[in-house]
């Protein structure tokens, strides 16, 4: 891929040396995420906000990502360094880009690690920052206009009973450091071992509940409710301290089930779904296709919800 002249000049101020090469990388939904080489051999990864609405959000977004790669240098959390922002994509040919050090390793979606994914997700809610330095309180996905019955629905009654869970208050919960966007495509391998996390726009204060309720959503869709339910026992295992009463638990889970449906005009969160069915593809899996990935959600709904 050919990079804009500016944005060419712009990585090789960053890295004091021409660049020689940049080629896409896979698994990235929300940006270009580019590879990019200096001619002294040196690699780093290019991030750029092109698409909506993260685009509309690239400024916040962004100054997000490089505060909380500065909070964790140094932290057993494996994560990239920023190396330079272009905020607004003034220098980078009107594209919002973070240029960021390359981790080792790759995105594995076949053989999920439930331990090890569980093991680094206590490691990120171990991280207290100082005052002052917390992220924002957590936003919820959930919102009123989502909380419809999708078309694809095989039982409408289960989705009317979740969104009416939703109309109570959200539960008191212990401020705990979130990822937010915590699954499987976001973290890297290398070794058997995970070896970076990335993707830290959203990164949130709120329920540790809420990060496990994700990557539990997120690995149902991947492969199947056994699997997904074996992580967060996992988290709990190893430590990790979740809702202890049934209903607060449940109330998390669903809050981010739901933040997975479209509104009203048929937009599904995040990228769409032809561009995830390339990403899952790229990464060796072809048998899932969002009918199937939909249907194992709604079946982990089921189950939240004690349906049989």
């Amino acid at each position: 891929m050919t990079l804009g002249e500016d944005t060419r000049r712009w990585v090789g101020d960053a890295l004091e040396a021409p660049v020689v090469a940049a080629g896409p990388l896979t698994g990235g939904v929300a940006s270009r995420m580019l590879l990019v080489r200096v001619e002294d051999g040196r690699e780093a990864v290019l991030r750029q906000l092109v698409a909506d609405p993260w685009r509309r959000h690239a400024e916040p977004l962004l100054a997000r990502e490089r505060e909380v790669h500065r909070l964790l240098g140094g932290t057993p959390v494996p994560v990239p360094a920023t190396l330079a922002v272009d905020l607004r994509g003034d220098r980078t040919d009107g594209d919002p880009s973070l240029l960021m050090t390359r981790l080792p390793g790759a995105v594995d979606l076949v053989e999920p690690d439930v331990d090890a994914l569980a093991a680094v997700l206590l490691a990120i809610h171990a991280v207290r920052p100082a005052p002052g330095e917390w992220p924002r309180a957590y936003q919820s996905w959930a919102f009123p206009a989502k909380r419809v019955v999708p078309p694809w629905s095989g039982d409408d009654g289960l989705y009317r009973e979740a969104f009416a869970r939703l109309e109570s208050p959200a539960p008191t919960y212990d401020p705990t450091f979130l990822h937010r966007d915590f699954h499987p495509g976001n973290v890297l391998w290398h070794d058997g071992t995970v070896s970076g996390v990335v993707d830290w726009v959203e990164t949130s204060t709120g329920p540790a509940d809420l990060d496990v309720a994700h990557c539990v959503s997120n690995l149902a869709g991947l492969h199947g409710v056994a699997t997904a339910l074996t992580f967060r026992r996992s988290y709990v295992d190893q430590g990790g301290r979740l809702a202890q009463d049934a209903e607060t638990a449940a109330y998390w889970q669903l809050l981010d089930l739901v933040g997975f449906l479209p509104t009203p005009d048929g937009r599904e969160s995040g990228a769409p779904a032809a561009v995830l069915s390339t990403v899952w593809a790229a990464h060796g899996r072809g048998d899932l296709t969002p009918e199937l990935v939909r249907a194992r959600r709604e079946q982990l709904l089921r189950t939240i919800l004690c349906r049989p």
